[in-house]
């Protein structure tokens, strides 16, 4: 564990923080599709991502998912930092993008370390900064980009994510993260590869215009 996280936050931390986080925090494993936070679950820890990566949904008043962003490694999702600012339940569901690790830090110690450490509280606010930049982009794609657009700027994030220019994905999956039907994105992806943005395969898409 301890590898992973100077990996990924070394450069961000110093040596006494890296410490007291790999002291308090519960490593936990989660395979791909595996839900890590649910909406009304109340929230007590916060995730930093060791491996693998997690999506972030919004739930409508039909109970339908809608994708908000992707938190990749290195990263923490700034909808729980939100809820630790008292005892509140989620309000997002956090579901592993792929085989994920994150380590679990109690909530009391988000506020601790802030007056304890300046890089801690950097890079709490940074990751305001970014999840709420790719909040408004997510929000900007529905109001404004039409679903071909849509569904390609999804396919790129989920690439990037991934860190690989193949996915691993249904047309049934993509059609309920962009609360779309599996027959319109099975036309859309298939106009996208005529277009040779795409390339397809069986539950398999490799992007070729990244």
């Amino acid at each position: 564990m301890i590898e992973d996280l100077k990996h990924h936050y070394a450069y961000l931390f110093e040596d006494e923080l890296l410490k007291e986080i790999q002291a308090v925090g519960q490593l936990k494993t989660c395979p791909a599709n595996d839900i890590i936070m649910d909406i009304g679950q109340t929230v007590t820890m916060i995730p930093l991502v060791l491996t693998g990566a997690i999506k972030i949904f919004r739930e409508d008043t039909n109970g339908d998912d809608l994708l908000l962003y992707f938190i990749e490694q290195g990263d923490t999702c700034a909808m729980t930092l939100t809820c630790c600012l008292g005892v509140k339940k989620s309000e997002i569901r956090a579901i592993a993008e792929v085989d994920t690790t994150v380590l679990m830090i109690p909530v009391e110690y988000m506020s601790l370390w802030m007056t304890r450490y300046k890089s801690w509280q950097n890079f709490i606010l940074q990751s305001y900064h970014e999840r709420m930049t790719e909040l408004l982009e997510a929000l900007d794609s529905i109001a404004f980009l039409k679903l071909d657009e849509r569904l390609l700027k999804y396919l790129r994030d989920k690439a990037l994510v991934n860190r690989n220019d193949t996915i691993q994905v249904t047309h049934q999956i993509i059609a309920q993260d962009l609360h779309s039907s599996r027959v319109v994105i099975s036309r859309l992806l298939k106009t996208l590869e005529n277009e040779k943005k795409i390339e397809l395969n069986r539950n398999q898409i490799k992007i070729l215009d990244l």
